[in-house]
């Protein structure tokens, strides 16, 4: 497998640029376009090769309202937990209203038994089934990016509400909802980061090597 220096600067563009977006123009997304995304997500990797995934596409404006009010109502719950830390007005003031901008919204769900009780990776490892499913919405994002589209991924709502309104059976797991479509506001860093939320963290400190808390940039004194 051979990519031209092109083709690599294209893939680490995406990787590097691509945003969590929450302002979204009206504007239709064409379904061959939507197709493309499914296709890239539907290519993700999984553990086992298990593909525990489902899409349901949500563009009934009724049915966003809902959920829109499912997520402020968990948004304004979790707003308790930053009182008196000066954190409760920005935490606020993210904006959620991605979902009845955009045009589609895309609940990502999750089936644990899929592949039923013996699964290459899920007998040891239970949550290598989220981790697939993670690998299929990043797929998507970056699809999304090479399209020129926005994406907002949603990350704050009860499932239960989730799985009530869209009529998910109580095993499937609602792991994601994602705001698809057009914006005239596409941030050159995250949006956390514009709204002095947190900060990017140096790479160098994160990274071990051999054992846990030992810098792969020095060396131990035997081997120096």
């Amino acid at each position: 497998m051979t990519l031209t220096p092109e083709e690599k600067n294209g893939v680490y563009k995406a990787i590097r640029n691509r945003r969590d977006i929450r302002t979204f123009r009206s504007d239709p997304v064409a379904p061959e376009l939507l197709r493309k995304l499914l296709e890239a997500a539907h290519n993700g990797p999984s553990v086992g090769f298990m593909q525990p995934w489902n899409f349901i596409l949500i563009e009934e404006a009724e049915l966003k309202r809902e959920l829109a009010q499912a997520v402020d109502k968990e948004r304004r719950a979790l707003a308790i937990h930053y009182e008196g830390t000066g954190r409760e007005t920005k935490f606020l003031e993210l904006k959620i209203a991605g979902i009845l901008e955009a045009p589609v919204t895309i609940c990502v769900t999750c089936d644990p038994t899929r592949g039923g009780d013996h699964v290459l990776g899920r007998n040891s490892i239970p949550e290598t089934d989220l981790m697939s499913v993670s690998c299929a919405i990043q797929n998507m994002w970056l699809a999304a990016y090479a399209e020129g589209l926005a994406m907002g991924w949603v990350s704050f709502y009860k499932k239960r509400d989730i799985q009530r309104l869209l009529a998910i059976p109580p095993h499937i797991d609602p792991v994601a909802l994602l705001s698809i479509g057009y914006t005239d506001d596409y941030p050159d860093r995250p949006l956390l980061e514009i709204h002095d939320w947190e900060r990017r963290r140096a790479l160098d400190p994160l990274i071990f090597k051999e054992r846990w808390g030992q810098s792969w940039t020095t060396m131990p004194e035997e081997e120096a």
